[in-house]
């Protein structure tokens, strides 16, 4: 027995356990509540493609089919609001071709919002408003009528009613600007006094009607998607 504890048999002995020890460290022990082996799996095809490829209207992003019901919207308004008028059809088709962004009746729309802020901003003085609508030599005119109104001391009492009568009167693409006229008729009521008080023109307690033919314009060219009113007429 002694020979079996001699020294070269402990220092074998003693590199087995340490060897032992070294390999539990780094590998470990099962203890039977480990995790089993994570599945690989390929892809679901299919439920990537529903996910990740978002599903669009059909014709969406397609110039083709967003030009050609574009143009049979607009086709549509501009037999619509011409009434029969082949030359004022010719006309709101020529702008169209020339100004992708116009369409018959959204033009009406915005044209019946400008009327009324002009004629309110020319009764009650707001130069600022008509500069930003008005072409400039229009602009001037307005702005002349108001400086006289104010050196003689004038007041106007304005109320806007309403567009009973909204009209296409004329339309054309000139090689530059794209122009259409308007007729309005429009029912207001207006009074104008003097600095005492006293009534000049109008009447304050009755609604009054008043037509107008104003034309708008813009380069189709421009950036800026803003029109201008370039002329106004009064009609009888």
């Amino acid at each position: 027995m002694d020979e079996f504890f001699d020294l070269p048999t402990l220092i074998v002995i003693a590199i087995a356990v340490f060897v032992l020890f070294r390999l539990r460290s780094v590998l470990g022990t099962r203890t039977g509540t480990e995790r089993p082996p994570v599945e690989r799996r390929k892809p679901d095809v299919a439920a990537k493609d529903d996910t990740v490829v978002p599903m669009r209207p059909r014709g969406a992003g397609n110039p083709e089919l967003d030009d050609d019901l574009r143009s049979r919207k607009v086709e549509a308004e501009i037999e619509q609001f011409a009434k029969g008028n082949t030359e004022l059809a010719e006309g709101l088709r020529a702008v169209a071709e020339a100004d992708t962004s116009f369409t018959p009746k959204s033009f009406l729309e915005g044209a019946k919002q400008a009327y009324e802020m002009i004629v309110t901003a020319f009764a009650t003085g707001d130069r600022q408003t008509l500069k930003n609508l008005l072409e400039k030599d229009v602009f001037e005119g307005f702005q002349r009528a108001i400086a006289d109104r104010e050196a003689a001391g004038q007041k106007v009492d304005f109320t806007f009613v309403g567009l009973p009568k909204i009209d296409f009167s004329e339309a054309e693409y000139d090689k530059k600007n794209v122009l259409v006229t308007i007729r309005f008729q429009a029912e207001v009521v207006s009074a104008t006094r003097d600095k005492d008080g006293n009534l000049v023109e109008g009447n304050a307690d009755q609604v009054q009607t008043i037509a107008d033919e104003w034309t708008f314009a813009r380069n189709p060219k421009s950036r800026d998607p803003n029109w201008k009113v370039v002329t106004t007429s009064q009609l009888d």
